[in-house]
């Protein structure tokens, strides 16, 4: 069998150019058909770790580009988390942020306490979403109180539609996001669980889990 023939390093990059050179082309002819704002609805689900960091990192982004943002924490309102360290610390005067969680359900073992907890963060949430200086507004963990209809998706999904300023974004987390506000939203991730080190026996980490 012959040996590959040597590319020509030039003939190469020629190529090369004139490859990404139709690719601009056709990326700006597409981004040309676009114009406009709009508040936007964002999902971020599935049973892969990152739902939350990545709510946080829009969070990150809102600050660095000194938009007024806001967090409700559904669920891990009793940790102690890096965000809410570095957010309080730091960029309170940008973002608030209000824990409201008394924690996962299996460690409360009260369903009417963590019923309560949601309602209160859910009522906290309406009125930061309809404060239209709030650009952005991160509802962490809702998905998991929507599962266990601690909150009506009915209710969630008929304010969102009804009430969200035009402008402001929505992001919600948390797993097993409903079908419903699936519908509405206008962008969804779903986190895919491929190796975890939980089950490997090692537990969440500072920095790493929170």
């Amino acid at each position: 069998m012959a040996a590959p023939k040597p590319t020509d390093p030039a003939e190469d990059a020629a190529r090369h150019a004139q490859k990404m050179a139709k690719k601009k082309a056709a990326r700006d002819k597409i981004m040309a058909t676009k114009e406009g704002e709009k508040g936007l609805i964002i999902v971020h689900t599935g049973a892969g770790k990152g739902k939350s960091s990545s709510g946080f990192g829009m969070i990150l982004r809102c600050i660095a580009h000194e938009m007024p943002c806001a967090v409700v924490q559904f669920i891990k309102g009793a940790w102690d988390t890096g965000e809410r360290r570095l957010i309080e610390a730091h960029f309170s005067h940008l973002c608030q942020f209000f824990a409201m969680g008394e924690g996962f359900t299996w460690e409360t073992q009260d369903k009417e306490k963590d019923i309560a907890a949601a309602r209160r963060g859910w009522e906290k949430a309406k009125e930061l979403i309809r404060d239209e200086r709030n650009r952005l507004v991160l509802l962490d963990e809702i998905n998991i109180a929507l599962r266990y209809d601690y909150l009506p998706i009915d209710e969630v999904v008929a304010f969102l539609k009804a009430e969200k300023p035009a402008l402001t974004h929505v992001v919600l987390t948390g797993r097993n996001a409903k079908e419903e506000l699936i519908e509405i939203a206008d962008l969804v991730t779903e986190m895919t669980l491929v190796k975890h080190p939980f089950r490997s026996g090692i537990k969440g980490q500072k920095g790493v889990e929170f």
